[in-house]
């Protein structure tokens, strides 16, 4: 689990209040509360739910840019709004205050891992033809697929006239009339592997995104969400750029 907490002084001298040093004074002085209530040294906070007031004024947080992951249910789409009503992913985002837009999409029936962001370089970096970071899925057909088919898979096979690129494609497992397949694809396409698989008589009963790069969605309950770290964002800049990205000024490390 990450951490979502940092300490108070911290917090306060981020945000413009005061230097770590002078912080602390307020601190011990009892100038600063904590959602009405006096703080002491060595409190943390969690900037994206805690209530911090100086002199009784709130400290209003430095705007910033902000990198999330969620895990998407199914049935819900992932678009900001909808004009027919539908389940919109900005359900599950309602506690955060920037707005943000999701790197690329998950169709309705499928979940897992999607990425957000108000860095519109990172946004295309990561949506970049040429720069695209690996993208890896879990995926449940309801037939078993022989070593031809998958091959194909892999090989590449034309959709709407034009040949997908190469994938990853293994089997993890197979039973009578079930297999699941894991894919690593380094282009998006609308429904990708839905209509890859479809093209040749194979019918997904399930699609999880599991991983974009090496950023896994691991535990992270179906429907929440938390921020990137300044690590995570740096690595996948790093594979999409194959070169060391530059610290970027998020100070990230909260989850939801």
């Amino acid at each position: 689990m990450v951490d979502q907490t940092i300490r108070l002084q911290k917090f306060l001298a981020e945000n413009g209040v005061a230097s770590r040093r002078k912080s602390e004074e307020l601190i011990a002085q009892g100038k600063v509360k904590i959602n009405g209530i006096k703080a002491a040294i060595g409190d943390k906070v969690n900037p994206y739910r805690d209530i911090v007031t100086v002199f009784g004024k709130k400290v209003e947080r430095q705007k910033e840019k902000r990198y999330i992951m969620l895990h998407k249910p199914r049935g819900f789409i992932t678009t900001m709004s909808d004009e027919m009503d539908r389940k919109c992913i900005t359900m599950l985002l309602r506690d955060i205050e920037e707005r943000v837009y999701p790197i690329g999409r998950l169709d309705r029936e499928s979940e897992g891992l999607i990425l957000l962001t108000n860095d519109g370089d990172f946004a295309n970096l990561m949506m970049h033809p040429k720069q695209h970071v690996g993208k890896t899925y879990r995926v449940t057909v309801k037939q078993n697929a022989t070593e031809d088919q998958i091959e194909k898979l892999r090989t590449g096979i034309v959709l709407e006239g034009k040949k997908t690129a190469p994938a990853e494609v293994a089997v993890i497992t197979k039973e009578d009339n079930r297999m699941v397949l894991k894919f690593v694809l380094y282009e998006g396409r609308n429904r990708q592997i839905r209509k890859m698989c479809e093209a040749l008589g194979l019918e997904v009963s399930r699609l999880k995104r599991t991983a974009v790069g090496e950023l896994k969605l691991g535990m992270l309950p179906q429907g929440k969400w938390r921020d990137l770290t300044e690590t995570e964002v740096r690595d996948l800049c790093a594979v999409a750029k194959n070169k060391p990205e530059p610290e970027t000024k998020s100070k990230n490390k909260r989850k939801k």
